[in-house]
């Protein structure tokens, strides 16, 4: 099996404080606390004899180098990152950091988004990534404003109930 993999596509170099300091902890977190502790592990496994047969010596070395993947990503996404911190000047209208809340026309499911960068999405708060096909159809809309947007399970059509920031 090759190692090779695609180079991943594209995406904006923007971040939120909140995402940015969380990137930041998180590489922290890696480089202090998990590595030096898996490589103890690793170790530990490999003063154990035989490698080959060795379950945890392979398990430690998948997860160093998970880890110093993740190490090496953060290393160099962090500092060609631009952290957003104003208020755009019309905050009537949707921009990046904005908390957007949209009713879709079809079924009328009402649902609140925050439109943060690629590296800090999470479905779980309602942030979506800059990037997305939503996220691109909703900047600089207003509030009333309708969107057709090209989803993955089909076309949509959203209507803008509220703009936030904050």
């Amino acid at each position: 099996m090759s190692r090779w993999r695609p180079p991943p596509e594209k995406s904006t170099a923007l971040i939120t404080r909140e995402g940015h300091d969380r990137l930041k902890a998180e590489l922290d977190d890696l480089w202090r606390v998990q590595r030096p502790e898996v490589v103890k592990a690793l170790a530990a496994a490999a003063a154990e004899g035989d490698r080959s047969e060795n379950a945890e010596y392979t398990y430690r070395k998948k997860q160093l180098a998970g880890i110093d993947r993740r190490v090496r990503y953060l290393s160099k996404r962090l500092p060609a990152l631009r952290v957003v911190e104003t208020a755009p000047s019309d905050p009537e209208a949707v921009f990046f950091g904005a908390w957007v809340e949209v009713e879709r026309l079809d079924t009328g499911e009402v649902a609140r988004y925050r439109i943060v960068g690629p590296d800090e999405t999470d479905a779980a708060q309602g942030h979506i990534s800059i990037d997305s096909p939503l996220a691109r159809a909703l900047l600089k809309k207003r509030i009333d404003d309708e969107v057709d947007v090209q989803l993955p399970g089909g076309p949509a059509r959203f209507v803008v109930v509220d703009v936030a920031y904050g």
